[in-house]
């Protein structure tokens, strides 16, 4: 993986605390709204983990396959980006 693997192994463990988080608010029939707004958030740092992921993968692997004349990273990633925009 050529993204920041520091950068989004410390994002993923901060979404993975907000779910435990999430889990306890639930247990505890916490309000809603609160509820609610700790799933965005977490939800927001997956969006952006995901992002520059899928940035790396295009600056060096679809980069790399594509240069090799590999067009099935092109499919790949328009399959990717369907069922990104399905959620």
């Amino acid at each position: 993986m050529k993204a920041d693997k520091t950068a989004m192994v410390r994002l993923l463990k901060t979404a993975r605390g907000q779910m435990d988080g999430i889990l306890k608010m639930m247990e505890e029939d916490r309000y809603c709204v609160d509820i609610s707004n700790q799933i965005l958030a977490t939800e927001s740092i997956l969006r952006k983990v995901n992002k520059e992921i899928i940035r790396a993968h295009m600056q060096s692997c679809v980069r790399e396959g594509l240069k090799q004349g590999d067009e099935d990273k092109i499919e790949e990633l328009l399959s990717l980006f369907e069922k990104m925009n399905k959620g």
